[in-house]
């Protein structure tokens, strides 16, 4: 039966969920977009925090681009010690506008908060310009990438364009672990419904946003989201009932950052995983449960199992690793590595598991000295939404609640953990 049903769930995989495992959306596949009679204005908005041995590249990156029309850059520095500003001012000094934060205040998250302060800085209404590039000051783009962006979007009439940034595969750990989280990210928010305008499910990628300014601010702005730990699929979510949306693989946008060993993968696995199961200890308990049942059992009927139960395992695990082919073909790996599908399986069910068990100890969503999630105030008992700052020893300097312990309010990281639902077939 166990045998019967991991290779069942593969199977519906393959056939169905969109046909996420084949990573057909890209922005290099098909037609060019024309170009548009007129080209709309732009300005990048890029919250930075300690951020300086990478801004430099990211800001040079922007300041390239061969865009045609009016184009220029804000970066909100978010309370950096290590001279992430002038690290910064450096690369893109004719482009740049740098604006130093202000804290968040309670109930927002750092890095929305610092593109609240971003925006406002750019203007609304008829003022503004009429896109918003939201990308992250660890972020390298091709010259021409926000020019296909741009067309793209005019072409589509879309009101979000996300491109999923090529992630860092250099480490052992990288080369196991980084594309499998893509893989996952898109078995989970198949990109192929995400850009169907008759479905509900949304998605984006943070690293790379060009938001339509005009349908932002009516889908409430980042305002309507500020305590969202999975901030972009909360902004997808939103900007979707404004119009079309579209979320593609790239090799236009590249991160700068090394994600390193693995400790350094399970924290950034981690800050987030435990938000996306909404916080819920039962959806926990069904997803390590289910993650055992589909990534776990095939290699183990296939090695110890007798008869139909251990063809039924070989089955899976060949259309597990057959599924995890054009991921590591995106990412140039060896095929051989679709083979190891049912040990990432795992270390990412355990990844989960350190989110919760972070969140419980009153260190969930930790990101850049802060952090931001649920928390418990004192000692045992429920749970409450935080946006803590720590000081360098790790001690909480201050806490607000900032929802009840329900799990949040819409437009807050419940939300962002409530794609879950929406994404399930």
């Amino acid at each position: 039966m166990i045998g019967c049903g991991a290779l069942g769930a593969w199977l519906y995989l393959l056939l169905g969920r969109g046909g996420f495992w084949r990573a057909r959306e890209r922005d290099d596949v098909g037609p060019d977009a024309p170009a548009p009679a007129a080209w709309p204005s732009v300005v990048a908005v890029v919250p930075a925090r300690d951020e300086a041995d990478v801004v430099a590249r990211s800001i040079a990156s922007l300041a390239a681009q061969d865009y045609p029309g009016a184009f220029r850059i804000i970066l909100v520095d978010d309370g950096s010690t290590d001279g992430t500003a002038a690290a910064a001012a450096d690369a893109a000094a004719d482009r740049l506008e740098i604006i130093k934060g202000a804290p968040p205040p309670a109930g927002w998250t750092g890095k929305l908060w610092a593109q609240r302060q971003g925006i406002e800085r750019v203007g609304r209404g008829p003022d503004g310009p009429d896109y918003l590039l939201l990308t992250d000051a660890d972020i390298a783009h091709a010259p021409d990438n926000l020019r296909r962006l741009v067309a793209r979007a005019e072409a589509g009439g879309l009101v979000l364009t996300s491109l999923m940034a090529k992630l860092a595969v250099e480490t052992w750990a990288e080369r196991l672990l980084i594309p499998a989280f893509v893989f996952f990210f898109d078995m989970l928010y198949p990109f192929a419904r995400v850009n169907d305008p008759r479905r509900r499910v949304a998605a984006a990628a943070g690293g790379c946003m060009l938001a339509r300014r005009d349908a932002l601010e009516a889908a409430g702005g980042v305002e309507a989201i500020k305590g969202a730990i999975i901030d972009d699929c909360a902004l997808a979510a939103r900007m979707k009932r404004q119009g079309p949306v579209w979320l593609g693989l790239t090799d236009r946008a590249r991160s700068l950052r090394p994600y390193g060993g693995f400790d350094d993968i399970a924290r950034m696995v981690s800050r987030s995983a435990y938000a996306q199961l909404g916080y819920s200890p039962w959806l926990l308990t069904g997803t390590v449960l289910g993650m055992g049942l589909v990534h776990l059992s095939p290699p183990l009927l296939a090695l110890f199992a007798q008869g139909p139960g251990r063809w039924a395992g070989i089955g899976a695990w060949l259309a597990m690793a057959l599924a995890f082919q054009p991921m590591l073909r995106f990412y140039h790996r060896s095929p051989a590595w679709g083979f190891a599908l049912p040990l990432i399986g795992a270390l990412y069910a355990g990844f989960t598991v350190r989110s919760a068990a972070e969140t419980w100890r009153g260190k969930g969503g930790m990101w850049k000295g802060r952090v931001q999630g649920l928390t418990r105030s004192h000692g045992p008992g429920p749970l409450h939404r935080f946006a803590v700052p720590l000081t360098q020893e790790g001690r909480r300097e201050e806490s607000e609640t900032l929802s009840s312990p329900s799990g949040g309010s819409p437009g807050e990281a419940g939300e962002g953990g409530s794609r879950l639902a929406q994404a399930s077939p």
